[in-house]
């Protein structure tokens, strides 16, 4: 997700992104245990929506 469509959203749906992307996240940590992961660069750039998703989330939060 880019910053223009994240700050498109409402704080309901960006809480629900959040936790859409942990259970990926999880999933794909155990992928990589077995050596099943097909794009291991999915992982870091689930890593790096969450943070981006947190930080618009608290700016939001003080607004």
């Amino acid at each position: 997700m880019k910053k223009q469509e994240i700050k498109k959203l409402s704080k309901d749906e960006i809480l629900k992104n959040i936790v859409k992307l942990k259970k990926d996240l999880f999933n794909f940590r155990f992928q990589k245990m077995n050596s099943q992961v097909t794009n291991p660069a999915k992982i870091g750039e689930t890593k790096k929506t969450i943070a981006r998703l947190k930080t618009i989330l608290q700016g939001k939060g003080n607004a």
